[in-house]
């Protein structure tokens, strides 16, 4: 029988008395790699009370000891680096180079994690009155939950713990059950840098899991990254039970195309950006905008994406691997019958693609439309796989309107060699992140990751400053100290002039 994982609870790894298993697959053979337990009530009590009172004295530690933390975390992410990847690329089914990739930009958070002292300063106003002077302080929340994705098992809970435990709060991670054994080696290594006992709890789970964290009136901050329905629901649960919540949903993101751009850098950000890690991102391009002439470039499109081969994670000449699993591959097919059906063309089709060696995977081949209208399901729903569809406008005004009226905003780009052109987008564009001639506008971590309209709900986005401020409370402290005041002790009176 596989290993059933264990759980981090009051600081100490603990197998679970669950009888709920999750089987966690390797996407490539369908091979069960472990079970993952769904934390009993008991459980998950011990661990919010571990970190509820943790936190009274978490808190009190100076910040320049908790950025130390955060320095030896990341010095031992970066040793561990390529074996995080591993662990990561064979649950994930990504390349070696993807994992690699996931793995570093969440060592860029802790990095930035390390500066908290920095971002955790206050404000100051002398004589805001006569005699009288205001501070801001800025002070950690409690304890915080992470509920987080399967597509990024290193990357997401790098966003919230590292930060969120900086700033001086404690942290429960309710990592994917699709892929737990990434953030459980996270966790050890967290450990092993030398966090205390109770700053950081590890949870296996689903739903019922998850739920009883977002209405727990010990909690206080709930940070998610997932689907739209599942966003939906933690920002409504969560606020209805009083908590601060940050929740990343889907996405629709749209590369806008204009014919004075470079066609071979275009033609390449674009094969990469679609059929990137199988297309499983939320920041990936899955909507091609060609202006004017430059539609005419869809068959050289086509021509290079047809060349890119999936594989398993250890095949250096594989553009991408699996997607995770049967459900998400059955729901990608789903999706492209449905486009044919609705009178799209259908360039490529990847439905019935095959690894050698790897008959059970699950494979899908890169795939390609065009004529694509937005009432279609292919335009409308979030694919997450190997998917671009083509749509052709005549303007640039033209484009913008087309993602204007999409409800979601995560990311957007433009390849121009036109800067008012570029100028012009990024103003008018309703999109939180934006390239300009950048495939995939993921921001480094001293900014913020800012998706908005259906993207994102909540009002403080991760990562960067924003991060800092949804994991913190800013107290106003306004003071005033007399010329002449008596303080007395048991024996004496002294007069301070």
């Amino acid at each position: 029988m596989s290993k059933v994982i264990a759980q981090l609870i009051a600081g100490e790894w603990t197998e679970s008395r669950s009888r709920e298993l999750i089987e966690v697959t390797d996407p490539a053979t369908q091979e069960v790699l472990v079970l993952a337990p769904k934390a009993t009530h008991e459980e998950i009590e011990a661990a919010i009370a571990s970190a509820k009172e943790t936190f009274l004295s978490w808190r009190e530690v100076p910040v320049s000891e908790r950025a130390r933390l955060m320095l030896r975390y990341q010095h031992l992410l970066k040793e561990h680096h390529d074996e995080l990847a591993e662990i990561l690329a064979k649950e994930t089914g990504k390349t070696f180079a993807d994992a690699k990739g996931d793995v570093w930009r969440g060592i860029e958070v802790v990095e930035q994690a390390a500066n908290i002292a920095s971002l955790m300063m206050g404000e100051t106003g002398e004589n805001v009155a006569r005699g009288i002077d205001t501070a801001s302080w800025i002070q950690p929340l409690g304890v915080c939950v992470g509920i987080t994705p399967f597509n990024f098992p290193a990357m997401i809970p790098l966003w919230m713990f590292p930060l969120a435990i900086a700033a001086g709060n404690t942290f429960i991670l309710k990592p994917s059950e699709q892929d737990p054994m990434t953030p459980n080696r996270l966790a050890e290594l967290f450990i092993e840098a030398g966090a205390p006992k109770g700053v950081l709890q590890v949870l296996h789970g689903g739903r019922e899991q998850v739920d009883a964290l977002l209405t727990h009136p010990d909690i206080r901050a709930i940070s998610f990254v997932g689907s739209v329905p599942v966003g939906q629901h933690i920002y409504r649960t969560g606020t209805a039970h009083l908590k601060r919540v940050q929740a990343f949903a889907g996405a629709k993101n749209h590369m806008v195309i204009m014919p004075d751009a470079n066609k071979d850098q275009v033609l390449s950000n674009l094969v990469g950006a679609s059929c990137g890690a199988a297309g499983q991102r939320c920041m990936a391009i899955s909507v091609a905008v060609f202006v004017g002439e430059a539609k005419n470039w869809i068959p050289e499109l086509a021509g290079q994406m047809a060349e890119l081969r999936p594989g398993s994670w250890n095949d250096p000449h594989a553009a991408y691997g699996p997607l995770i699993s049967q459900q998400a591959k059955q729901r990608v097919q789903r999706l492209i019958i449905e486009g044919k059906a609705e009178g799209a063309e259908c360039l490529l089709d990847g439905s019935h693609c095959t690894v050698p060696g790897y008959p059970d995977g699950n494979w899908l081949g890169p795939s390609l439309f065009r004529g694509v209208t937005t009432k279609m399901g292919l335009y409308r729903e979030e694919i997450f796989g190997p998917v671009l569809v083509c749509m052709e406008v005549e303007s640039l005004a033209d484009a913008i309107k087309l993602i204007n009226d999409n409800p979601y905003g995560n990311g957007t780009s433009i390849f121009t060699s036109s800067g008012g052109a570029a100028r012009h987008f990024q103003h008018d564009i309703e999109v939180g992140q934006v390239g300009i001639n950048v495939p995939v506008p993921v921001p480094l971590p001293f900014f913020s990751f800012t998706g908005w309209k259906g993207s994102f709900y909540g009002d403080l986005h991760a990562y960067g400053k924003q991060g800092v401020r949804f994991y913190t409370e800013t107290k106003t402290v306004t003071s005033r100290w007399f010329d002449e005041s008596p303080v007395s002790g048991p024996n004496m009176t002294i007069h301070l002039k």
